[in-house]
């Protein structure tokens, strides 16, 4: 007699046990061997090659410059960091054998392995050396780069703000930029800028040699980096992008080319990139001159272009074709009752880094940046429109207490959805004050708890009409909500929130009309959010480092600056597009993160700074928190758990130290590696 099991039954045993796994904190994740009880089968499957699908066009492979998932990718898994994690979150070595912290002169310095670049063949051009270090961060600060993670380097390497802005002036003077301030730029033939505002008031900037920067090529084998200040996350914030070594020559040699194909990027990590063909595949394979190389047990990983890939993987995975894929919940039910996929799926590993949280476009325009254009909000949206109503604050906060988080978290969590709900945007367990209290309840964000509330919702909502008809704001208004086509159930996500929060908001009235868009499939981020494409956005954020500071980077824009091109507040203060309370809001905000960012001998002052910021943010409706990522459903002959795991930076996107199994793991032996741990 055939037995199966529901997908109700599947997630009592699955998900509240991976929400407890996701709960655990920095240290407490883990991993284990590959064990439990038999699983689907992968007949004469290779255990030696990792083949997945992926569906979203990476606009670039320059790990220098990047900050999105999928394009970090290559960096993470070809490129080394002077420290590393192990798969229970803990730091140890990696390129670098020891380091030193001098509190007097404000300085890190590093003792580097012996190892070695190899090109797209695997075979060896040159050893890694300090310079390496040197001449990436130099990359970084070039502003012709347009690197999108300058700010984790500026705000914390002596000497990397002054040139990196030196750098911008005068490439604006060189390319004759104007301002929309009316703000001008000069350079004489000794290189001095001359920066003048449009009421005639002038600054002349001597140029800059990186010389000046702190960071230093001792020799060889030392590097070391002066701090502008202690700061207490620099260790954790090393296993990121911008900290990356690259090969010196082949930067000079290649420019904004660095990084387009296999050819034009070295690798010293425990993969190197063999080939990519753009809307093809790229392929990564081990390298066996890298000093880990017995911890790295997958030969070949192959990357397969499929714009359908959330459809066809699965599919694919039947038919032994490829060794993951995810499953939809469109599916997970008839899964789940056949018995010859059943014991095929499981889930991925929990990652407390990242959080999701709902944005709204304060400034739904075209504005024009010193190195970044946005086109805003296409007129049958009505952004006029949404502008008035965004910059009420009753408006904001009855999308604030009208949202119910459960109801779109279930799409991907149908049961224990609670444990990833969250009212506030740093996650539980990120840190702790010295008396281990946490962060989230420090300051402001102790006193924050459930917002969904209907009467509340109804009450903003009420008071939000009367405002906005008299300023001449019409009904309904236009809401539009973007979602990436290739990212699994954000459509039913989208579907969800709109006939939950409608039903709230136009129970006896017509207030909203929230207009579901799909955008593209391939570099979605670029031609949707930083684009200014939409009015109301699910955004999300994974930190950086180990200090509540890197929570602030999609909400916090210092003066002249674009910021991370999530919502451009100042911009919309500076520009006038938000006014009055809101605007007052915006910038208290502002004003307490550049306040707390001062605080750097009490790390309890610091967090309760940061904390009391944030609740300023959430509490003034200028952002929706909604949880922490749930950790999809696979199909996957990798077992996660024995992968490096870290709360911060790209080391859980790593493959070493991860086995190819000949089978796809079922729920109960995903379990048993967690355990394991």
């Amino acid at each position: 007699m055939k037995q199966s099991i529901s997908r109700r039954q599947f997630l009592k045993a699955s998900g509240l046990a991976a929400a407890g796994a996701c709960a655990a904190g920095l240290l407490s994740s883990c991993g284990g061997k590959s064990g439990g009880s038999s699983s689907g089968s992968a007949s004469g499957a290779d255990t030696s090659k990792y083949t997945v699908l992926y569906s979203s066009q990476p606009a670039t492979l320059n790990y220098l410059t990047t900050a999105t998932d999928l394009e970090m990718v290559v960096g993470a898994n070809c490129v080394d960091t002077l420290v590393e994690y192990d798969n229970k979150g803990v730091m140890r070595e990696g390129l670098a054998t020891k380091w030193e912290w001098d509190a007097d002169t404000l300085t890190w310095t590093f003792t580097l392995r012996e190892e070695n670049w190899v090109d797209n063949n695997g075979e060896v051009v040159a050893p890694v050396t300090a310079q390496d270090f040197v001449d990436a961060l130099q990359y970084v600060l070039t502003p012709d780069y347009a690197s999108s993670n300058v700010g984790l380097v500026t705000a914390y390497i002596d000497g990397a703000d002054d040139y990196y802005n030196y750098h911008v002036y005068l490439t604006n003077a060189e390319n004759g930029t104007v301002d929309d301030d009316g703000t001008t730029y000069v350079t004489d033939g000794s290189g001095n800028v001359t920066v003048t505002a449009a009421d005639g008031t002038a600054s002349t900037y001597a140029p800059v040699d990186f010389d000046s920067v702190g960071v230093t090529a001792v020799d060889d084998h030392t590097l070391t980096y002066t701090l502008t200040y202690d700061f207490p996350g620099f260790l954790s914030l090393l296993c990121y992008l911008p900290y990356e070594p690259a090969y010196g020559p082949l930067l000079s040699e290649m420019g904004d080319q660095y990084a387009t194909s296999a050819e034009t990027l070295y690798s010293c990590g425990a993969f190197y990139l063999s080939d990519y063909e753009s809307l093809e595949t790229w392929i990564m394979k081990k390298n066996p001159e890298n000093y880990d190389a017995d911890n790295v047990f997958i030969d070949t990983i192959s990357r397969i272009y499929n714009a359908e890939a959330a459809v066809n993987g699965p599919e694919m995975i039947k038919r032994g074709e490829i060794d993951e894929a995810t499953i939809g919940s469109d599916i997970l039910d008839s899964w789940l009752a056949d018995d010859t996929t059943k014991d095929m799926v499981s889930m991925d590993r929990p990652n407390t880094n990242y959080t999701y949280f709902y944005m709204f476009n304060f400034m739904p325009f075209a504005h024009e940046f010193s190195n970044w254009n946005v086109e805003g909000v296409d007129a049958e949206y009505e952004p006029e429109n949404w502008a008035k109503a965004i910059n009420n604050t009753n408006f904001r906060k009855a999308f604030l207490y009208g949202i119910n988080n459960a109801v779109t978290l279930a799409v991907s969590a149908p049961l224990g959805y609670d444990s990833y709900k969250l009212n506030t945007i740093t996650p539980p367990n990120f840190c702790a004050t010295t008396d281990g209290v946490d962060y989230t309840k420090c300051g402001g964000l102790a006193d924050l708890t459930e917002f969904f509330d209907e009467a509340k919702a109804k009450e903003y909502r009420d008071a939000a009409i009367e405002e906005l008809t008299a300023q001449g704001v019409t009904f309904p208004i236009k809401v539009q909500l973007p979602y990436n086509p290739s990212s699994t159930d954000w459509d039913k996500q989208c579907q969800v929130l709109k006939q939950q929060l409608e039903g709230v908001l136009n129970d006896g009235t017509d207030f909203i009309d929230i207009i579901i868009t799909a955008g593209p499939s391939d570099s979605f981020l670029s031609a949707v959010r930083r684009n200014g494409k939409f009015e109301f956005l699910l955004c999300n954020w994974g930190a950086d480092y180990s200090d509540p500071e890197t929570e602030t980077d999609p909400f916090y824009q210092a003066k002249d600056s674009r910021g991370m091109r999530y919502a451009y507040l100042r911009t919309g203060v500076e520009d006038g597009f938000i006014t009055g309370e809101t605007a007052d809001a915006v910038m208290a905000y502002m004003n307490a993160i550049e306040a707390a960012k001062q605080i750097t001998d009490d790390i309890d002052a610091r967090y309760k700074a940061f904390a009391d910021a944030e609740a300023l943010l959430i509490t003034n409706a200028l952002v929706i928190p909604r949880g922490m990522s749930v950790p999809a459903y696979l199909a996957t002959r990798l077992n996660y758990w024995e992968g490096q795991y870290a709360s911060t930076g790209f080391s859980n996107k790593r493959l070493k130290g991860i086995h190819v199994l000949d089978h796809y793991v079922s729920m109960d032996e995903y379990e048993a590696n967690r355990d394991a741990r």
